[in-house]
């Protein structure tokens, strides 16, 4: 029971790793998306490979030049492999949009998975290797601006850099 239990636990944390580095993208927290890997990673998103310690400037600045940027990931699978060491595969779908020549806001939608590698060290799991995998992607055109439709008044955000004054650390 108290193996299966630790099981569940460990679990939890991956789960949590996976959310934050999704939200740390998208509210562009350099800290909390450093924190979802260890610095030595093994990472290989096709446009890079190399250490996570050197992938993550390319990713947050990528991130930065987008005007608009969003992750959902889910359909994760865990897979234990000792109490130190787990595998993950999970589906993430992608949004992003950039500001064109003409003025409109424009991006792509992408769908991949993400093949990670675990490592738990002290009390702490993180990526210790992850190779993303597209499967598709779709244009996204004329998307809204960030003023509200005055028809439909949703409240919009525009993240620009880090430390954005509605993210709250969790």
């Amino acid at each position: 029971m108290e193996t299966a239990l630790q099981e569940l636990l460990d679990r939890r944390q991956i789960e949590d790793v996976v959310a934050r580095y999704a939200r740390t993208l998208d509210w562009l927290d350099d800290e909390g998306q450093a924190s979802c890997y260890w610095p030595d990673a093994d990472i290989d998103y096709g446009f890079f490979k190399g250490k996570a310690a050197e992938f993550l400037p390319v990713v947050m600045q990528t991130e930065r030049n987008s005007d608009r940027r969003w992750h959902m990931l889910g359909g994760l699978i865990v897979k234990s492999r000792s109490a130190t060491a787990a595998s993950s595969e999970c589906y993430g779908i992608f949004a992003g949009a950039s500001r064109q020549e003409d003025g409109a806001l424009a991006g792509n939608l992408y769908g991949g998975r993400y093949l990670d590698e675990w490592e738990k060290r002290g009390n702490e799991w993180r990526i210790s290797a992850r190779t993303y995998l597209l499967d598709w992607q779709h244009p996204l055109p004329n998307q809204p601006d960030f003023t509200p439709n005055p028809d439909f008044p949703l409240p919009t955000v525009q993240i620009a850099t880090s430390g954005h004054p509605l993210y709250r650390p969790m």
